[in-house]
């Protein structure tokens, strides 16, 4: 078992308004120096796979549903043998 922490977030060339209003709202709060905020998705999974499956399986779920390639990158850490 391995526990993979999924994180999504929008290119860089992508204009994210969520972002811009959290911003917008910690300068108004007094944090001026908040230059740029990006807001992304964050997802945990637990998979049983052999071990040389695990990646090739998170890369699959990652591109087919969890990201939109086309305006989204993601990156993702495997945990070793979680323990039930």
């Amino acid at each position: 078992m391995y526990k993979v922490k999924v994180f999504v977030t929008l290119r860089e060339s992508v204009l994210d308004p969520q972002g811009k209003a959290v911003q917008q709202s910690l300068t108004n709060l007094g944090y001026e120096g908040v230059e740029d905020v990006r807001i992304g998705k964050y997802m945990e999974l637990t998979i049983n796979e052999k071990n040389q499956d695990v990646e090739k399986t998170v890369k699959e779920v990652c591109e087919k549903l969890l990201s939109n390639p086309v305006i989204e990158d993601y990156r993702y850490e495997i945990e070793e043998s979680v323990q039930q």
